[in-house]
């Protein structure tokens, strides 16, 4: 027998409330009890939160008797909802930025894409650098290594190499992440 599913696009509540509440007593807790924590019947808990025009929402379901709280159900939601999304806007987005080689990029490109990736790393920003690798010039993979460790060690100073000159396919790739702090 498969088990039901609730029908899409709901989301099943995470927390019972009121009635579908399963167990005999629970311990309440709160503004509403003496001593703020008392063990009740389920029907009394109930009675008590909605004399109170509030619901009876259970917290902790794992402990025994399972944990409740007399609380306006809908603003407790709204508030879950509010640290839910403050906790992902505070959340560290990690940008990261290519740039791009030849094996045989010269001094003043080499120099102009250098200032760019220092300030890539200021701003704190990941830097991806590669050596594309075009037709025959796969032959020069030395040169392409040289030119990324170079890179690496002119960065030192801003950033931190995450991984060293890597060939995949025809590039090379190093990746250097800002320096903890640096920004």
């Amino acid at each position: 027998m498969r088990e039901r599913q609730p029908p899409r696009g709901r989301q099943e509540e995470p927390y019972k409330v009121n009635q579908k509440i399963r167990a005999r007593e629970v311990r309440v807790v709160g503004d509403f009890v003496e001593g703020g924590n008392e063990v009740l019947l389920l029907e009394k808990a109930i009675k008590l939160a909605q004399d109170n025009e509030l619901d009876l929402v259970e917290i902790s379901p794992t402990t025994n008797p399972p944990v409740c709280k007399i609380l306006d159900y809908a603003k407790f939601k709204y508030e879950q909802k509010k640290k839910q999304k403050e906790i992902k806007a505070n959340a560290a987005k990690v940008v990261l930025k290519e740039i791009r080689f030849g094996p045989n990029t010269d001094d003043h490109d080499y120099n102009f894409k250098l200032k760019h990736a220092i300030s890539f790393l200021k701003e704190g920003a990941k830097i991806k650098a590669y050596v594309h690798f075009v037709g025959r010039s796969i032959v020069f993979k030395e040169r392409g290594e040289m030119l990324l460790l170079k890179f690496a060690q002119a960065l030192q100073d801003y950033g931190v190499v995450e991984q060293m000159p890597k060939l995949e396919g025809k590039r090379m790739n190093i990746f250097v992440a800002p320096k903890p702090g640096k920004k």
